[in-house]
């Protein structure tokens, strides 16, 4: 069989095999055509077949192949080795179907190969160390920095995406992150934590570790690269100002200087906008950060400003929060007194006694309140007419309380005086007028229109505020006066306060209210007997009479109203062994129309308590257990039966009292307690116990002693305080190993409860005041534990002599010495 016949063979069966082709179809005319292959496929990979027609012959492959690309005679496109898209990402070719005699007869056609590509390269940082620096308070988001990554896959697909990601921020104070990374950008900025935290005082330098990963950081199989950033963290003077004070109204030239505000770097752009809107803003700034108050202020217009300095840079994006800027105005006295808006006029009767008071006048000023600046003093300069006599009233100089100064009135003599009050501050005088009306004393009674305002039928739930009635008496005093202001009273029928009247100014008529909820069960119908009467007193022989009185009768209807229980809370209490069963409480709610009612519970979450539907009595249902919950809240729902099925809730609340039913146990665990061997003399470890009952303000009182007579002759427990005790050895005879102590610790409850614990303490060498265990050495070599020993052994000669010195120049403190020498023999807990 022919050689070129079994390669043509091979080829057409690999083609069959792969079935490569474009669209489904694997073959085909002579065309223009393009085809999508994967980088790093095998060798001789079919890719399509050619098919011409007669007199073709053969075919002929030219262009990029790169010497890759092969054709077939029987037209079979193939490539002889992997494509690698980074090196060439699309090839060119050219197709031409030939005769036998190697003429031309079909094309050249051309011919695209689209390598398409996958994941067979690594992302890769630019640097292996990146350094920067950022402000503290600099804004957060905004990026101080940029770590970037390259990757030569194709950046339109999933294998040449990248993410960026923080890794690990050193320090790391209190598990916060100070900065944070764009995933995609890789800028570097601060978070909110950070931009409020960072202080180059506290902490001036931070390293962060930043990976990056391709295809987009969601594939296992994508590759990765870690790069190192280190920030330098500078102070920032971009910092609020001391607060502004300003004199009102200076006469200085203006614009003036009045604080600054600067950005940390130069070039930045600032500006002052306001917090709120103002009829003129008073303030600028300049490209200096100089802040200027550019014309004078008023404190009574404005007595305090607030507004902000932004710094923006070249593209008007701010670099920082605004800064608040505070302005206050001082007060100067430019303002003079002001009389009130509308004249005052005062009232008083014909026979007001000489000194009461009339009135208070008050004169106004605008400057500042409790300064020296605003302080008032009040005289009289005129009085019209002088009848009977000048003098007739006085004004306090301060308070401005004007009062009968000589004698009693007559309004038949004046009706009215006209009083001229000077006002006066430190720099500044104003007259005022007052006006003083005599007024007739109180001789007629309050008449009411009718005697019986008949019945009224309204229903229990009407609105509180209501006007259920309007009733009206009149006056014949003097319209407007103390003496014809009619005030009405309810003196009869309602002695739970649940109605008011009040009393219209103009007309006198009285408006009866719903003051308080009212309540058919309590009271169905209302015998209400009214009273009129004025502010000011009846003259003297002057008594009302049954004109000044009226009565009404208010009827109720009844609505159906939810049961009401007899406590908000109700309260009990009762030891944690109360066996199930035990009546804890007793809840009672009544229903407003004697409907029947049904108890439950809500919010029995561990399911302790049960409750009978008809009684309200609440017993447990389950032990009770104080450590888990000493004080068990619950609702009680009380449930009309029939009716409308309303329902109230009330809380019940159950306080656990303690009993002793936990055993005495160790505070901690002890696992590290040892000994030196050899010892040089007896030694004591203390130890800390604690049970989870509750226990008097004097704390646990635990006993303790030895669990097992072995240990009695190499042993012994002492009692330190009511938690702590020692254990202390007896001799010094004892093996390099680990002894396991049992101690017995009683707790002296009601009933006592005792605990076996036992403390595993261990004899063993020490270097420098641990235990040592040799790792093994070479026959001939000394261990390190030797070579610790000699060295110690040579420091101790040295020590000891100096020791004498010591003890010599000290010898009169050397009783002393020795007291506290022996005192430290007690070993502390080694834990």
């Amino acid at each position: 069989m022919p050689q070129a016949y079994l390669h043509s063979l091979f080829f057409l069966t690999l083609y069959l095999i792969t079935g490569n082709g474009q669209d489904g179809k694997f073959s085909g005319p002579l065309k223009a055509m393009t085809f999508f292959v994967f980088e790093g496929q095998e060798e001789k990979q079919i890719i399509f077949q050619f098919k011409a027609n007669p007199p073709a012959v053969n075919f002929t492959l030219t262009g990029e192949t790169d010497g890759i690309f092969q054709i077939q005679p029987e037209g079979l496109l193939y490539h002889t080795k992997p494509l690698d898209r980074e090196t060439r990402a699309v090839h060119k070719l050219q197709v031409a179907a030939l005769d036998a005699r190697g003429t031309i007869v079909e094309g050249p056609v051309p011919i695209t190969i689209e390598v398409k590509d996958i994941n067979d390269n690594r992302p890769t940082f630019l640097q292996a160390k990146y350094e920067g620096s950022v402000r503290q308070n600099s804004r957060p988001g905004k990026p101080f920095m940029y770590v970037n990554a390259t990757d030569l896959d194709d950046p339109a697909t999933p294998n040449g995406q990248l993410l960026y990601e923080i890794t690990i921020q050193l320090p790391l104070i209190d598990n916060a992150m100070y900065f944070q990374i764009n995933n995609k950008t890789g800028a570097i900025s601060l978070t909110p934590k950070g931009s409020r935290e960072l202080d180059p005082v506290k902490n001036p330098f931070y390293n962060l570790m930043v990976s990056v990963k391709d295809m987009g950081g969601q594939s296992d199989n994508s590759f990765s690269d870690t790069t190192s950033v280190d920030i330098i963290v500078k102070e920032n003077i971009w910092k609020t100002p001391e607060p502004v004070k300003i004199v009102e109204n200076s006469t200085d030239l203006h614009p003036i200087k009045i604080t600054q505000v600067r950005w940390n770097e130069p070039g930045a752009q600032y500006s002052l906008v306001e917090k709120e809107k103002l009829s003129r803003f008073p303030f600028s700034i300049d490209q200096k950060g100089d802040i200027y108050v550019t014309q004078p202020l008023d404190r009574e217009e404005k007595d305090s400003y607030v507004f902000y300095a932004v710094a923006k840079d070249e593209h008007g994006k701010a670099l920082a929060s605004p800064l608040e800027i505070h302005v206050t105005v001082i007060d100067i006295n430019d303002n003079p007194p002001t009389c009130p808006p509308k004249e005052t006029i005062f009232e008083v009767q014909e026979n007001e006694k000489i000194g009461s008071n009339i009135g208070t006048f008050i004169a106004h000023d605008l400057d500042q309140e409790n300064t020296a600046n605003s302080v008032l003093e009040y005289r009289i300069v005129e009085q019209i007419p002088k009848l009977p006599t000048d003098g007739l009233f006085l004004v306090q100089t301060i308070t401005g309380v004007f009062q009968l100064a000589q004698q009693s009135l007559r309004k038949q003599d004046t009706p009215q005086y006209n009083i001229t009050v000077e006002v006066s501050n430190r720099d500044f005088k104003t007259l005022c007028p007052v006006q003083i009306h005599v007024i007739d004393i109180n001789d007629q009674i309050p008449i009411f229109e009718k005697s019986d305002y008949g019945n009224l039928t309204i229903p229990e739930d009407t609105k509180v505020g209501s006007i259920i009635l309007t009733i009206q008496a009149t006056d014949a005093d003097e319209p407007f006066t103390g003496s014809s202001k009619i005030l009405y009273s309810i003196i009869q029928g309602d002695d739970e306060g649940r109605l008011m009247i009040d009393t219209d100014p103009q007309t006198n008529a009285g408006y009866v209210k719903v003051k308080k909820p009212l309540d058919f069960e309590m009271s169905d119908v209302y015998n209400i007997v009214f009273k009129a009467e004025n502010p000011e007193p009846l003259v003297f022989g002057v008594e009302h009479n049954a004109s000044s009185f009226a009565t009404f009768r208010l009827i109720l209807t009844n609505v159906n109203e939810a049961p009401i229980f007899s406590q908000e809370i109700y309260q009990a209490k009762v030891h944690e062994d109360a066996p199930m069963g035990t009546k804890l409480m007793n809840v009672t709610a009544k229903d407003p129309e004697g409907l029947e009612i049904s108890y439950s519970l809500k919010g029995d979450v561990k399911n302790w308590l049960r409750i009978d539907p008809t009684t309200g009595e609440i017993f447990s249902a389950a032990p009770l257990d104080r450590e888990a919950e000493n004080l068990y809240r619950v609702q009680v729902v009380a449930t009309e039966i029939g009716g409308s099925s309303l329902s109230s809730v009330a809380e019940a609340h159950l306080t656990l009292l303690d009993v002793n039913d936990n055993p005495p146990r160790l505070a901690k665990e002890y696992t590290g307690l040892f000994f030196c061997h050899p010892p040089q003399a007896p030694g004591s470890l203390l130890f800390e116990a604690t049970d989870d009952d509750q226990h008097s303000f004097r704390g646990p009182q635990f006993t303790f002693s030895l669990g097992d007579e072995r240990f009695q002759n190499d042993w012994e427990v002492s009692k330190i305080n009511g938690t702590h005790a020692r254990l202390s050895t007896k001799h010094t005879g004892f093996e390099e190993k680990v002894y396991n102590i049992t101690i017995l610790i009683s707790d002296g409850g009601r009933p006592p409860l005792e605990g076996s614990v036992y403390l595993p303490v261990t004899f063993c060498k020490c270097v420098e005041g641990r235990c040592f265990r040799p790792a093994g050495h070479q026959p001939g070599m000394p261990t390190v534990g030797m070579a610790v020993g000699i060295l110690l052994g040579t420091l101790s000669v040295i020590g000891i002599t100096l020791a004498v010195v010591f003890i010599r120049i000290k010898k009169n403190k050397g009783k002393a010495n020795v007291e506290n020498a022996q005192a430290s023999e007690v070993h502390p807990l080694r834990n």
